[in-house]
């Protein structure tokens, strides 16, 4: 058994096709989405194009809750720039996905914790912004009531494989279209990759467990940046350009 987990796609319409290209250089047909589609200032209803027409089966992130759960005027700015660019049949798409779900009855999906879609569920934060991973017993102890073997999470865009006593594994693969970004909560911090590819995760069942395959991938990130510069996101600009906030 092997395929495809992708998450974090934030409107990167350019990054997704990437993504989507080397998954079929790997003779992989099966793709799974962790959410977080389209909220971003760069081109949201490209990307929902490409995911309505993909067989992939996905969890609402976040961001995707926000879209339909908040009146435009009250989102934040990336969320309500994407917003401009959905329409009805997008939205509808939004609304239909659930929170969490399972696939082939073999992995556990949604996209940031079990019980809430806006915490790091294998990341911390400490009070000077410092991002690190959880302790092996905190991370545990929100997977309690999941039995499947193997998990999957996405939210905090970071790339990570965490083995669970039991045998059972915890992947995040990482951020199609959002290389770097910056949030206030818990504190104020910064996720940085450190570079601009695209990227995603490969997982194949090998006996009873299941090896993760980090990929990254080069797409037309410049193009990316200069569009979130146009629409006087400076921050994004940053990030796609080169993995790092400036």
């Amino acid at each position: 058994m092997r395929f495809a987990v992708i998450a974090d796609i934030h409107g990167n319409h350019l990054a997704l096709e990437a993504v989507l290209e080397d998954i079929r250089k790997q003779g992989i047909t099966d793709i799974v989405n962790l959410g977080d589609c389209f909220s971003g200032p760069l081109t949201a209803g490209k990307t929902a194009d490409i995911l309505l027409g993909l067989d992939a089966v996905t969890v609402r992130g976040n961001h995707d809750r926000y879209l339909i759960e908040q009146a435009p005027e009250a989102m934040h700015a990336s969320d309500s720039v994407a917003y401009a660019e959905l329409n009805e049949r997008h939205l509808d798409w939004l609304r239909s996905l659930p929170f969490s779900t399972v696939y082939q009855n073999e992995a556990y999906l949604c996209h940031a914790a079990p019980a809430n879609d806006n915490v790091y569920w294998l990341e911390s934060v400490s009070p000077d912004g410092h991002v690190y991973l959880k302790p092996l017993e905190e991370i545990e102890a929100l997977v309690d009531g999941v039995e499947f073997p193997l998990i999957l999470c996405g939210h905090s865009h970071i790339p990570r494989a965490v083995h669970l006593s039991g045998g059972r594994l915890i992947v995040n693969p990482g951020s199609v279209g959002c290389p770097a970004y910056d949030d206030d909560l818990p504190y104020y911090h910064k996720v940085e990759a450190g570079h601009p590819f695209a990227s995603y995760a490969i997982l194949e069942k090998r006996g009873d467990s299941w090896l993760p395959v980090f990929r990254n991938v080069a797409y037309d990130h410049r193009a990316m940046a200069e569009l979130a510069m146009q629409k006087g996101r400076a921050e994004w600009a940053s990030g796609l350009a080169t993995g790092w906030l400036r």
